[in-house]
């Protein structure tokens, strides 16, 4: 136990640089004092660190033990046995053996899409990826992610990869500077750009925002919800319909080139298509044109609106962002892609402060200067299997095994997955149709998850691993777009049996005979002074201060160069498009694309196109629903930490809705409401504002899943998790990413009998109502 007056040591997280003191009792954090706009995130690790419902030894399913591996319907509803550590990893090593010997490392699932920490070497996707291709020989992977399933594969057949227009590009220096117009389709809420995978020093984006409204710099903000966007921004706010941001985007082009006020000269210098768009544009190719007047009952906006709207960004420089939250959407692909001809049509692309920065606000990482050194992150090895999954398609993969796919002009089939190995994610977080998730991991042989506290993860999985939060390990905090690198102090000392993530993958592997290949004969210490010189030789080699290892472990922190702005790729495009061509198959912007028709997907046509979505609110379920990003955590991370159990009413999830839609159905300020649809139901406390269109409800996700019965015996979430309510489809043929962003419900005041929340305890040997 430690003794006398704790000292504060620095650490890093995905939400702030800060430092925190553990006096063995209680633990104190406060955000670094160079921080302009802290993050309030922190606040969720005092009660965190020793919570109840931290995992405290190995556990393993009662159900795996007594009938051993194998498809179950207990699994998620079974109790667990505590067991030695030796014991359970001889148990583990056994079935990991098994399942390579008999079926091959291709019947392994490398899980573990997360953010467990902002550490360059625990970091649990690297740290599983790692071991499962130098141990076992590979493992079947995910490609893209949940936040951006739709634009990571569609950028580069429009403009270049996502990460050249998403970070390096238009940065807020330029914003603050230059900018006229910044178009935000989605809104840039600032919950979303307070947070960055490795890490953030300077929270810049509510000053920055603030500095360009007072120079005079116009905000616009498309979305459903005011509050995408700080009122520091000073914006106009043009409440539209959800789903709709490409009809929207379709009249301003239309606008534009019915004026003939649209930029032919860079059309023509810079795009490559653009003749085979403009007669679908203006419906010489299917009659309709996509006016304004087209547009206005589409979006729930009056065209005289929209017109005016794109005549006053002629001449100006204007900023075109995309949210992420328009491509977790039915058709997300489209937005993506139209966001990038709107600025176009302007002649806006590649100028400081204008053109199209995809994304910007929506991470802490968009709009910084990079770093003039690297930073190094574990190596994961050779994956010796080659089949793979769209990030989103976890439970199709599980359901349907041997079936086809599509992705990306790609034919695949599903693997057949015996095992999954999970460490540091949640996928009862980021996943929709929760029931249906719950029974793809049911068909599994056996699911292996390493977890700080009994997720529902955890609650589903054949054995549960304690591990360390990152307040208990030493690590390095870096990110190619902060300038700060953070010396991860130990804050204090592993909670209960919890080992570290490497220590447990080094004693599997030692059992497994692939210690020395996983390792390399390095204990933590090493690997991070091993890591940290990469970084040490970029500032030798640019004859700046290099300190040692040890001296910068001391110092606890580093400020590192970072690069003049040039732009990136659609700068230099823009000013020598022979010399500096873009990396798609025409070297400029496809406004059409010969690849993406040449796959044939009817979701997902050659050009950027309207296409009514599947799904839109009904009779029976009238209102959309906004499951958007939680600003008291980020995702579901330490949703048991007092600031996000802060944020919750009555123990549940707030869920927002008109003053107007309230009063149609009976509900008032703090009433617990139900939400439902034809995929589930959930629980949530309603919130009346008006500062939102009336057809639209917004629950947050990251509440835990708290799965219980009704007084009627219908299944529902107790806490208000919006994705027992998402649709689990993908968003195209072409991306298949995430379409959990929207769905449609009902809503009505619940006055039946209310269920604990029983997302926080551990469970016991039995879980009734699971």
């Amino acid at each position: 136990m430690t003794t006398g007056t704790p000292r504060f040591l620095p650490h890093s997280a995905h939400w702030g640089v800060f430092s925190a003191a553990w006096d063995g009792h209680a633990l104190a954090v406060k955000p670094d004092p160079d921080d302009p706009d802290p993050n309030p995130l922190i606040d969720n690790f005092p009660d965190a660190l020793r919570h109840r419902v931290r995992v405290a030894a190995p556990m393993v399913r009662k159900g795996w033990l007594e009938r051993g591996p194998g498809p179950d319907p207990m699994r998620g509803r079974d109790g667990y046995v505590a067991m030695p550590w030796n014991e359970v990893l001889d148990l583990l090593a056994k079935e990991l053996q098994r399942v390579r010997d008999e079926h091959g490392p291709g019947a392994v699932f490398g899980g573990s899409y997360g953010w467990s920490s902002a550490g360059r070497f625990h970091h649990a996707q690297s740290q599983v990826h790692r071991f499962l291709n130098t141990v076992l020989g590979g493992y079947v992977r995910s490609v893209n992610n949940y936040s951006a399933g739709a634009s990571g594969p569609m950028l580069p057949h429009v403009i270049g990869p996502l990460e050249e227009v998403a970070r390096r590009n238009v940065t807020w220096e330029q914003v603050v500077e230059h900018t006229d117009v910044v178009l935000a389709f989605g809104g840039m809420a600032l919950k979303n750009s307070r947070v960055a995978s490795g890490g953030i020093s300077r929270h810049i984006e509510r000053n920055a925002m603030r500095d360009a409204a007072s120079r005079g710099c116009r905000f616009v903000s498309i979305s459903p919800l005011r509050s995408d966007l700080p009122d520091e921004a000073r914006f106009e706010w043009l409440p539209a319909v959800p789903n709709t941001d490409t009809a929207l985007m379709l009249a301003l082009v239309h606008q534009l080139v019915s004026d003939g006020t649209h930029d032919r000269a860079f059309i023509a210098r810079c795009c490559d298509g653009w003749e085979r768009f403009e007669d679908y544009l203006m419906g010489r190719s299917d009659g309709v044109a996509k006016s304004c007047a087209w547009a206005a009952p589409i979006c729930g906006l009056p065209a005289q609106q929209l017109s005016e709207l794109a005549r006053s960004l002629v001449g100006k420089r204007t900023l075109v962002v995309v949210s992420h939250s328009l491509q977790r959407a039915e058709h997300g692909e489209q937005p993506v892609w139209m966001g990038a001809v709107l600025a176009a049509a302007l002649g806006q692309l590649g100028l400081p402060g204008g053109g199209y920065n995809y994304a910007l606000g929506t991470l802490a990482h968009y709009g910084k200067r990079n770093n003039a050194v690297p930073a190094a992150a574990l190596p994961q090895g050779t994956n010796g299997v080659k089949a793979f999954i769209p990030v989103a398609r976890i439970s199709d993969m599980l359901l349907n095994p041997g079936q086809p796919f599509d992705y990306n002009g790609q034919r695949c089939s599903y693997p057949h997955i015996r095992l999954a190995y999970w460490a540091g994610g949640n996928p009862f977080h980021h996943h929709q149709d929760l029931a249906r998730l719950a029974e793809a991991f049911r068909r599994l042989d056996t699911f292996v998850v390493h977890e700080i506290a009994w997720t529902a993860t955890a609650r589903h999985a054949d054995i549960v691993l304690p591990c360390t939060m990152t307040l208990e390990r030493e690590d390095i905090g870096a990110t190619p777009t902060d300038p700060m690198m953070v010396a991860m102090h130990r804050i204090a000392e592993p909670h209960a049996e919890s080992r570290d993530d490497y220590d447990i993958f080094c004693d599997l592997a030692g059992r497994l005979g692939g210690l020395e290949a996983f390792s390399e004969g390095r204990t933590t210490r090493e690997w991070l002074a091993h890591l940290y010189e990469r970084t040490r030789a970029g500032l030798e080699a640019m004859d700046l201060e290099a300190p040692t290892f040890e001296a910068f472990w001391q110092r606890g922190k580093l400020v590192l160069p970072q690069r003049d702005d040039d732009g990136g790729i659609l700068r230099a495009f823009r000013n020598d498009p022979v010399c500096a061509p873009l990396p798609t198959p025409s070297g400029k912007v496809q406004v059409s694309s010969p690849t993406v028709e040449a796959f044939g997907y009817a979701d997902c046509p050659g050009h950027p196109a309207w296409l009514q979505p599947r799904f839109a609110p009904t009779a029976e379920h009238p209102l959309w629903l906004v499951a958007n990003q939680p600003h008291a955590k980020l995702h579901s991370q330490l949703d048991f930490g007092a600031h996000s159990q802060a944020s919750k009413r009555r123990g549940r999830e707030v869920c927002t809705l008109h003053p107007s839609a309230a009063a149609a159905r009976g509900i008032r300020q703090g009433d617990i409401v139900r939400l439902f649809n034809e995929v589930g139901a959930c629980l949530a406390s309603a919130h009346l504002c008006a500062d939102m269109r009336e057809d639209v409800v917004q629950l947050p996700t990251g509440a835990w899943y708290d799965p219980a019965l009704d007084d009627q015996g219908r299944p529902m979430c107790a806490h208000g998790n919006p994705n027992v309510l998402t649709r689990d489809i993908g968003t195209s043929s072409l991306a298949q990413g995430c379409a959990g962003q929207l769905s449609t419900v009902q809503l009505e005041r619940y006055d039946g009998t209310l269920p604990p929340i029983r997302a926080f305890e551990p469970p016991g040997r039995d879980m009734p109502g699971r």
